[in-house]
Parts: C-alpha cells; structure tokens; sequence
C-alpha cells in the first residue's frame, strides 16, 4: 500500500476549516488542523511579527507531524509574507475568475486591514495583468472575520446581517460592484448571509482552486477515509463548543507555540 498523505493546514482559528472542507469534499487524507488562536487575529500583526508567527508554527508542525504538505489557511500571510516551499501552500484572492465573472467591471476584494493596506496585495493585483476599464475595490472586512471567529455567525444571524449591511452596502452599491472575492479564509462561513443580502452579486470562495491544486499532488496517495486532529495554542472550551455548534465533534488538543 502507497504511504498516505498527511496535510497540516493552520491559521489563527476558524478560518483553516473552511479550506478543510474543501479539501476533504474532494480527498480522502489525514489533517492535522491547527488553529493558533493564541495570535489571533492576523491581520492586526506588523509584518515582522507575522512573520515570526508563522515561520513558527511551519516549523511546530515540520516537526511535531512530519505533513508532507502544509497549507497557510489565511489570506493575510499568503499576501503580505513571501513564504515559498514546495510543500507549502497558500491562499491567493481569485482576482482573475472575478474579472472573468463581472459584468459590471467592478469587483470587490474582501480581506482583513492588513491585507487591504498593504503594497502586497497592489503587486498582486498588478501581476494579474488586468485591464483597465476593471475596478478593484478593496474593502477592510476585519468585523465581518470577527463574526466567524466569535462564533456569532452561528447563534446570532440578526447581528450578523446588521454588521454585513454596515460595512458592505454603501460600497457595494455606489460602486455597482456584481463580483467579490472572499480574500479571508474566514469570510466563507458567512456567504449565505451574504447571498441572501446581496443576490445580485457572486461571492468567490478559493477553497475550491487550493482543493483541486492539493487534489493534483496527492491523487495516488489517498486513504480510505477522511481523518482529522484538531489542535490550538490557546484556551479551547470556548473553540471546542463553537466547533460543536458547526457540527464538529472532534476532541481538541492543546498545542504550545
């Protein structure tokens, strides 16, 4: 039997699992998912200190679960940091099938502060060779990660549409915006929300593309069945009851970063 494929996949919380889903609708794998917690969030950290953070936790996880491939669950790193392996992988803004998609040639990049105000993302986009009549707007929607990560997005639908309407409606009207990438790991937890606010625009989640890309490495390497361990590097009652709410009953372990 051909060895099988361990993947480790981690961010600052909740965010990791919306890639995790995307990974096991399409592989059969074991995951180690960690949500370093103890961080969070991301997209509030200087670079420099970002980068300590997760050089770190790559390192914690090279070593403690020997992944054959790791995935950087967050847009804030995969954006502002130039972390480069051939086993590692992150997760970019699906700029390219948005301008594909848009009729209106106004598109949105949802991500946290950090990402929306750094030169990174500009470089990205630029490097995306897209033409001019094309708007990107790009829109800081820390509160709206906030909402996933404190668990409100589960048992408290009411404010969370109020928030959503708050920070998104104004911009997305005056600027006829019709495409949005969901350039936080974090934000696909609220797309029915936002679809149900907003049903004249499609929202783009890139759990899919990292999927299939994953999917390409470990086709032969599969197991029978989908395995995962959680762990975080903070308090995890709180973590642990939120998962319960989604529906996940693993145990979770704690692990010091």
């Amino acid at each position: 039997m051909l060895s099988m494929t361990r993947i480790a996949v981690f961010d600052s919380g909740l965010g990791s699992l919306s890639i995790i889903k995307a990974i096991q609708r399409l592989c059969k794998s074991e995951i180690i998912y960690f949500a370093d917690q103890k961080n969070y969030p991301y997209g509030n950290k200087p670079r420099r200190q970002l980068d300590q953070i997760v050089k770190k936790s790559i390192k914690l996880l090279e070593k403690k679960f020997k992944p054959q491939i790791i995935v950087i669950g967050s847009n804030t790193p995969t954006i502002i940091l130039d972390i480069k392996g051939n086993n590692i992988f992150g997760v970019n803004p699906p700029v390219k099938q948005a301008v594909k998609n848009t009729r209106t040639n106004h598109v949105a990049i949802l991500a946290t502060k950090s990402v929306v105000k750094s030169k990174n993302l500009s470089i990205y986009i630029k490097n995306c060779n897209i033409a001019n009549k094309i708007k990107i707007h790009k829109i800081n929607a820390s509160e709206l990660v906030n909402l996933v990560e404190s668990g409100k997005f589960i048992d408290d639908k009411k404010f969370c549409k109020k928030i959503i309407n708050n920070v998104l409606k104004k911009n997305f009207l005056k600027n006829n915006i019709d495409v949005v990438t969901l350039s936080s790991t974090h934000l696909p937890f609220l797309k029915s929300i936002l679809q149900s606010e907003f049903p004249n625009i499609q929202f783009i989640d890139p759990a899919e593309k990292i999927a299939k890309k994953i999917f390409k490495r470990i086709n032969k390497k599969q197991r029978n069945r989908n395995l995962l361990k959680i762990y975080s590097s903070d308090e995890t009652n709180r973590f642990q009851k939120i998962l319960i709410n989604m529906g996940i009953k693993n145990k979770i372990n704690y692990l010091s970063i």
